[in-house]
């Protein structure tokens, strides 16, 4: 089975002024592109191996009969594939408020403010490229943290609600140096809360 690059449900201009559409376009059509590309490449070396969908591959890394370079290749090519398929999804130019994830994370956090707060002080300070999560525990309880690279919650056993990229072609065009500001205007596309 070969992956295919998903369609964004927006145009690539659609979450301007927050994040423009030529980073859009080069986001999607080439960095994800690429990563597909590269992850499809190692997997065909694996016609054997049984997964129902790359997110399974990433659940199961560890335990992957594969070489060791090549489940490196999975690591990074299957997480920049995944996370970036994640990352269009919970992006939009309106809203659609999940009530219950609300819920959830005044419980789990104490407040929405408290939330954001924690959240875009991680995502600001991570250092160099990666991704700041917002997701479930084996237990269901919400949690925050930030991962290197193309590395996934799904690989130590967490399920991702959503994510910001913090790789500097997400932002670079728009925001040269300017992170802070990136990560501030992303809440706006957010659609979740």
């Amino acid at each position: 089975m070969k992956f295919e690059l998903p369609q964004l449900d927006y145009s690539y201009d659609a979450l301007e002024p927050f994040i423009d559409a030529k980073t859009m376009e080069i986001h999607h059509s080439k960095h994800h592109q690429t990563y597909l590309e590269k992850f499809n490449a190692v997997l065909e070396k694996y016609p054997d191996l049984n997964y129902n969908s790359a997110e399974d591959i990433l659940k199961n890394l560890e335990t992957l009969p594969v070489a060791e370079a090549d489940r490196v290749v999975i690591k990074n090519m299957g997480g920049g594939f995944v996370n970036h398929s994640l990352f269009w999804k919970i992006m939009a130019p309106k809203k659609e408020i999940d009530a219950g994830l609300i819920k959830d994370i005044e419980k789990d956090f104490g407040s929405m403010i408290d939330f954001k707060a924690l959240f875009t002080k991680l995502a600001t300070a991570h250092f160099g490229s990666g991704w700041t999560w917002l997701v479930r525990d084996a237990e269901g309880k919400l949690a925050v943290y930030s991962l290197q690279n193309q590395d996934s919650p799904l690989s130590i056993g967490h399920e991702p609600v959503f994510v910001i990229d913090l790789w500097e072609h997400a932002y670079y065009l728009k925001y040269q140096n300017r992170r802070a500001e990136y990560i501030e205007n992303w809440w706006n596309v957010l659609k979740l809360i």
